[in-house]
């Protein structure tokens, strides 16, 4: 029975963690927060506690509500690719103005309360979230046997919860390198291109219709 629960254990971290390790939306703004050593704790414990309940949520079946509405898909893959437009455009006019990003640099505040927000957009704004914690990982947790499930979860969870504690915390070793304002600058110009790649990627089925 031990082996089973490790087994368990071991297929939720894993699975979770081929998921989430992928250049995105949301790990670029939890990147970006970690540079700047704002509100990183937020960040990563929203993130990682939205992650857990969507993966739960996916679990319990509610994954099938998705598959069953096309249109409840179809409605978030276009809020979607509008909130990653607007945030691409964002990220390039700072790429643009040099003094901005010193003032970030030097720790140019946000209230905590609007770097939630932007951190919820960037999570529930992003149908990838979804595929990936509500039915890929759900999908696969809804076929463990009962008494394993849970564990299954955990071992998920923990994937979620280990990425984003690293991805924040870890940005801080490259700090001394984005003390500069150019390495900001290019650092925006690619969260903007990223931004704009993947919202033509969630809309590209669309225009192939």
């Amino acid at each position: 029975m031990t082996i089973d629960w490790l087994q368990a254990l071991a297929t939720g971290f894993a699975l979770m963690g081929s998921l989430i390790v992928a250049i995105g939306a949301q790990n670029a703004f939890v990147l970006r927060q970690g540079l700047l050593r704002q509100h990183v704790g937020v960040v990563v414990a929203w993130c990682a506690a939205a992650d857990a309940l969507l993966m739960i949520a996916g679990v319990l079946g509610i994954g099938g509500v998705l598959a069953r509405w096309p249109g409840l898909a179809a409605a978030l893959t276009i809020g979607g690719a509008a909130f990653l437009w607007a945030y691409g455009l964002r990220a390039l006019w700072r790429a643009l103005r040099p003094e901005v990003l010193e003032a970030a640099a030097t720790g140019g505040s946000r209230s905590r309360a609007a770097v939630l927000a932007q951190a919820a957009a960037f999570t529930l704004l992003n149908p990838h979230v979804y595929l990936d914690t509500v039915l890929l990982v759900g999908s696969v947790g809804a076929r463990q046997p009962d008494a394993l499930r849970p564990l299954f979860v955990i071992g998920a969870c923990a994937a979620s919860l280990a990425w984003f504690a690293a991805l924040g915390y870890g940005a801080r070793w490259l700090a001394p390198w984005f003390a500069r304002p150019a390495a900001w600058r290019w650092l925006d110009a690619l969260v903007g291109l990223t931004m704009f790649a993947l919202a033509a990627a969630l809309m590209r089925p669309w225009f192939a219709a």
